[in-house]
């Protein structure tokens, strides 16, 4: 009966951990996807949400519609999303939407909670008040780490687009083509700088200056590598100089910048982890280790000086 038990609890969480990685990791139909997806330079925005059903997309972008916002804050909204990797035109309702329902959500769920509780009631306001706060800025935290991913992944993108971008060059191809050649071969390996790069292309092509494009793609991402970037090249474009030469020392610059940075959070990690091993880890060490000596002294030494032995 045991080993009935054991293997019937061996089978379920193989199947749920099985199932887990088949749904959100391996993903076949969605690999199947992206490889028979056009390029980035055919396209220029992305879905909203790309996991949600039409009609839950239509119902977050009219709730989202129906929500008052100020301008001001709309516009700066609208930014963040943006900076997020957000370009479809329906981002910011369906943000508007989730950060409503989120924050309803918290409150009916801490009004349910405290129904059936005897708290003084200034606590359930107090809880009322801080679940609608708690919702409100779940939303704004969410985004932020939207953001600080995306801009990550701009940056581990940026040294090889750089090399690629130099191999064109001196391949003898303009700094338009060369940028819409690497926007297409690295499609796969670093899709967010490179739709950048596409999105540049096709401003380009509807009649933006080079130099314009270039500042809006820094403006849009808020990434501060990108801006040194699309410094170094409109600089280049100014007065003349070598686009490999310039290209080629920041990538250097980048990989060493990166370097300093990794090594920086090596030489932390000692100071980080005193903490972790004060608290849960010697705690451990000290029980595994005296466990037996103080079991033993409570056994024979204890009755010994009360006097039962």
């Amino acid at each position: 009966m045991e080993l009935t038990i054991l293997v019937l609890m061996f089978v379920a969480v193989a199947g749920s951990i099985t199932w887990f990685g088949y749904r959100y990791y391996a993903r076949p139909a969605t690999a199947a996807a992206q490889l028979s997806a056009p390029l980035p330079g055919q396209r220029l925005v992305n879905a909203a949400v790309a996991s949600g059903t039409p009609k839950l997309v239509h119902f977050l972008q009219w709730v989202g519609e129906k929500v008052p916002a100020n301008p001001a804050s709309a516009s700066l909204t609208r930014r963040q999303l943006l900076a997020a990797g957000y370009y479809s035109d329906n981002a910011l309702p369906i943000y508007m939407a989730l950060r409503l329902l989120i924050t309803a959500g918290c409150i009916a769920a801490t009004v349910t909670y405290t129904s059936f509780s005897d708290w003084m009631m200034l606590f359930v306001y107090g809880a009322w008040v801080a679940a609608g706060v708690l919702g409100y800025l779940l939303t704004g935290v969410c985004l932020d780490l939207a953001i600080s991913r995306h801009q990550e992944n701009l940056r581990i993108a940026l040294p090889d687009t750089l090399d690629l971008l130099v191999v064109c060059v001196e391949a003898g191809l303009g700094l338009d083509q060369a940028m819409k050649k690497v926007a297409e071969e690295l499609a796969l390996t670093h899709p967010a700088l490179c739709r950048e790069l596409s999105i540049v292309g096709l401003e380009m092509r509807t009649g933006v200056k080079r130099a314009e494009a270039m500042r809006n793609m820094a403006d849009r991402t808020m990434e501060p590598e990108v801006r040194k970037f699309v410094a170094i090249m409109v600089q280049t474009d100014r007065f003349g100089t070598s686009i490999a030469d310039s290209l080629r020392a920041h990538a250097e610059f980048m990989r060493v910048r990166r370097r300093q940075l990794i090594e920086e959070k090596a030489n932390k990690l000692g100071v980080k982890l005193t903490v972790i091993v004060f608290f849960f880890i010697l705690p451990a060490i000290l029980i595994i280790a005296g466990g037996p000596a103080f079991l033993t002294i409570a056994r024979d030494l204890l009755p010994v000086l009360r006097g039962e032995k």
